[in-house]
């Protein structure tokens, strides 16, 4: 028998590869970014065609490569982060591994121009398929310029995989935000289809996150700062009060390298026990500096995971840290009766000689029952009238009765018995059969005994289903506003927003994009409250994302679960009867009336026989 094992081509060794390395565009974004960066790049371009399937071109003004160096990056293995073993336990650069590139390369049309700034002529070279087709000399400006074109070409089963282009650049703004969060001090821009999505000058951390997920979040932020000999930490966190559904604000950089971790999340999270409503995640930005030799960041390709010597120490102090500056800037309750903002400096003293005594003035010929008398002289007709003389009828008493007798005809003839409980008649059953508890819950009584309906389930389940039919019939009825209002969001959610504009305008929003980031909203389904537009779609997007990542719903289905909890009537409001018996003809009328869209129960039933059996406990 023939041998069978052999070594495979370089070619397919890449391709099989860049599996791990580059699984969409946004993978090779990170990559090449994070090489401008090691090259020491203080300007960073970045632009796109396609959500990158079309074209990723990365351009720096970093230290450029000799013509060697610029041939040698595409191959495999092929590094000048380090030189022996020793060194992966010092690593304070980006990229270390030596495969992005040759695996870029592997699956894409690649062309790279660059120049170091001692050269007067710079590299071009283009690759296709990892087969070099051109290198020569060519004219360049200092830096290094990087084109990968047609992402997957010559793997088309990798390609089928790839997302619409609104959800590719979703995940490529993702990685951008990373790493322009961790690097204020660079400029850096985003470029899609010929339009500028971002434009972020060189900035504090503050400034950056401002200027990356909106100016109303200037108001939001908490400094952190702790120094300990075993981390640094600094970074800012987001009051309990703007804390999101959804995931996605939450960002740990370890050596200003972004990291998941969920230890460390949960860290987080216990120093804002009891101040976050429930499921809700507060925004994070948090840098910790620590020596590269108590940590492995050789777990896995993408470099998101890092093993700690000492992980619960470093717990610990982000817990402390974080906790301590909740607390100092008053956003935990405390009493601290020595605080320089307290109410006594506010006042400023006087000298004694200086306090003038409250004086006292009256008028003594003052007459209160003056009064009535200018009373009839400006009002004529009640100088005839003895209204302090009027006597009180004898039959006051019967008064109360006869307007019960009329509220029980006027609820009678609605189709409503109701029975009003006076001092004589504690102990007479009621005859009403919609009551509303608590604003909470609608009773109803039924032949066995009484149903409980939770209103705001039902209402939720009541909508959901309208919506399912609205998208999928488009049968939406848009209420037009009188102002058309606009609505800016940040580049992720706009994103978002125009994947689902279709399924969006089934449900009845009148929507159009109106230049960057910004949408006019001329119209919002008929079923909605009266919320403001900014309000809703910032809902409806959490919610839709929140269904997206923790329930994995289809797209149709999580856009109706979102916008059925934002209009639904929530607990807490008072109905009348018209309207508790529409929600009940209503909710019957749906296909799952007793299950809640979080998959409990929406009516529960109570027999005469568990009554009676409560009573002979």
């Amino acid at each position: 028998m023939p041998d069978i094992i052999q070594l495979l081509p370089d070619a397919v060794a890449n391709q099989i590869a860049a599996g791990e390395v580059v699984q969409r565009p946004a993978s090779a974004v990170k990559e090449l970014v994070e090489n401008a960066l090691d090259a020491g790049a203080d300007k960073i371009q970045l632009i796109l065609k396609e959500g990158g399937k079309m074209l990723i071109q990365v351009i720096d003004n970093g230290c450029g490569m000799s013509l060697t160096d610029a041939r040698m990056s595409f191959e495999r293995h092929a590094t000048s982060k380090i030189r022996k073993a020793e060194d992966l336990f010092a690593i304070r650069t980006m990229g270390f591994r030596g495969e992005a590139m040759a695996s870029i390369a592997a699956i894409a049309q690649v062309e790279l121009k660059t120049r170091r700034h001692e050269d007067e002529l710079g590299t071009s070279i283009l690759i296709e398929g990892s087969e070099v087709v051109s290198q020569q000399a060519c004219s360049a400006n200092t830096g290094t310029s990087i084109s990968v074109k047609n992402l997957f070409y010559n793997t088309p089963a990798r390609r089928n995989f790839l997302k619409s282009n609104p959800v590719e650049m979703r995940h490529i703004i993702d990685e951008f935000q990373r790493v322009a969060l961790a690097n204020p001090q660079v400029f850096f821009s985003m470029h899609h289809d010929g339009q500028e999505i971002y434009h972020l000058p060189q900035a504090t951390l503050k400034q950056r996150i401002i200027h990356l997920l909106g100016n109303n979040y200037n108001e939001r932020l908490v400094p952190v700062e702790e120094d300990t000999n075993v981390i640094k930490l600094r970074g800012f966190v987001g009051k309990p009060e703007y804390a999101k559904r959804t995931r996605g604000e939450q960002f740990f950089f370890v050596n200003n390298r972004f990291i998941r971790d969920a230890y460390l999340n949960h860290a987080v999270l216990m120093a804002f026990k009891e101040l976050l409503p429930e499921d809700t995640y507060p925004l994070y930005v948090l840098f910790i500096e620590i020596d590269p030799a108590k940590i492995d960041i050789n777990v896995h390709p993408t470099k998101t995971e890092i093993k700690y010597q000492d992980e619960q120490t470093i717990y610990a102090i982000i817990r402390s840290a974080v906790k301590r500056s909740l607390g100092r800037y008053n956003i935990t309750p405390s009493l601290d009766f020595d605080q320089e903002n307290s109410i006594e400096h506010l006042v400023t003293p006087k000298p004694f000689d200086e306090i003038v005594a409250p004086t006292i003035s009256f008028n003594p010929d003052y007459n209160p029952f003056a009064t009535e008398k200018k009373i009839e002289r400006e009002i004529p007709f009640l100088r005839n009238t003895d209204y302090r003389s009027t006597p009180i009828p004898q039959n006051w008493d019967t008064l109360y009765e006869i307007s019960r007798k009329e509220e029980n005809a006027q609820s009678e003839m609605h189709g409503q018995k109701t029975i009003a409980v006076d001092d004589q008649d504690l102990n007479k059953p009621s005859e009403q059969q919609l009551f509303q508890v608590h604003n909470r819950y609608i009773l109803s009584q039924i032949k066995s005994g009484f149903m409980v309906i939770n209103q705001q389930a039902a209402h939720e389940r009541i909508l959901y289903e309208r919506f399912l039919q609205q998208l999928e019939n488009h049968t939406g009825v848009s209420q037009q506003s009188l102002f058309p209002q606009s609505v800016t969001l940040n580049s992720s959610d706009f994103e978002l927003l125009k994947e689902l504009l279709p399924d969006i305008r089934a449900l009845g929003f009148d929507i159009r994009e109106f230049g960057k980031n910004t949408v006019v909203v001329e119209g919002v389904p008929a079923d909605l409250n009266n919320t403001s537009e900014t309000e809703i779609l910032e809902q409806l997007l959490e919610g839709f994302k929140n269904n997206q990542s923790i329930l994995k719903l289809d797209k149709r289905d999580s856009l109706a679960r979102s916008l059925a909890r934002n209009a639904a009537t929530k607990a807490g409001t008072r109905m009348s009867l018209e309207e508790m018996n529409l929600l009940i003809d209503q909710l019957f009328a749906c296909q799952m009336p007793n299950l809640a869209l979080n998959g409990k129960l929406v009516i529960t039933t109570f027999t005469l026989n568990e009554l009676a059996e409560r009573f002979e406990k």
